[in-house]
This record gives structure tokens, C-alpha cells and sequence, in this order.
């Protein structure tokens, strides 16, 4: 098991930027390739980020390549998201995900956090 506890969500205005944090517990953070999905109120759960088991790897959704950028930090077994350049359209719940295989779909990720909220004011 793999407890994911996501923070850092808010509400910032257009332009703004944010830091979403997942602290991650149980399971070797280490062997998991971990993403950042985002769920926009009727919408389906989209992957925006991701990045490999060393860090050494990252991809994008074309909503956010540019702006967004995740890390992570496998000593303190946490992956970070930076948001920059804010705009309406992010509104969203944002949810880190821990997986074996470094695939898009939710189906494919074995642990989910709680979600955070992040909302964007024009």
C-alpha cells in the first residue's frame, strides 16, 4: 500500500502560480512512476504531468507544457507540482497517482490521494 496525501491547493488569480505538494508513505516511493491528473467539474480525469521513478523523465499534456512542471524528491518521498502562468481553464481538483507503468489513463494507477483544490479567479 501507498498512502498519497496531496496539499497546496488554493485560490489564486489569474497569472498567479501555486505549488502542489504529495507526500507519499508505505511502499518505496522510489518504484512508482508518479503523475499529477486534474478533474475539472464535468469533465473526465485528465493526466497534465509525469515523471519517472529517477526523476530522470518527464511528460506533459499540451494544456499545461510550458507552465507546469513536476519533480520529485525520492529521500523525502514526495513529487511536487509548480504551476506558473495560471489562468481560468486550471480550475480544477488536482490528484497525484502512483504507478508501475508510465501510462495516461487513471485506470492504470494503482494509489490515488485525496485530491486538492486549486481554483483560478480571472
Amino acid at each position: 500500500q501507498v498512502q498519497l496525501v496531496e496539499s497546496g491547493g488554493g485560490l489564486v488569480q489569474a497569472g498567479g502560480s501555486l505549488r502542489l505538494s504529495c507526500a507519499a508513505s508505505g511502499r518505496t516511493f522510489s518504484n512508482y512512476i508518479m503523475s499529477w491528473f486534474r478533474q475539472a467539474p464535468g469533465k473526465e480525469r485528465e493526466c497534465i504531468a509525469m515523471i519517472t521513478r529517477t526523476g530522470g523523465a518527464t511528460n506533459y499534456a499540451d494544456s499545461v507544457k510550458g507552465r507546469f512542471t513536476i519533480s520529485r524528491d525520492n529521500a523525502n518521498n514526495t513529487v511536487y507540482l509548480q504551476m506558473n502562468s495560471l489562468n481560468p481553464a486550471d480550475t480544477a481538483v488536482y490528484y497525484c497517482a502512483a504507478g508501475r507503468f508510465p501510462r495516461v489513463r487513471p485506470d492504470d494507477y494503482d494509489y490515488w490521494g485525496q485530491g486538492t483544490r486549486v481554483t483560478i479567479s480571472s
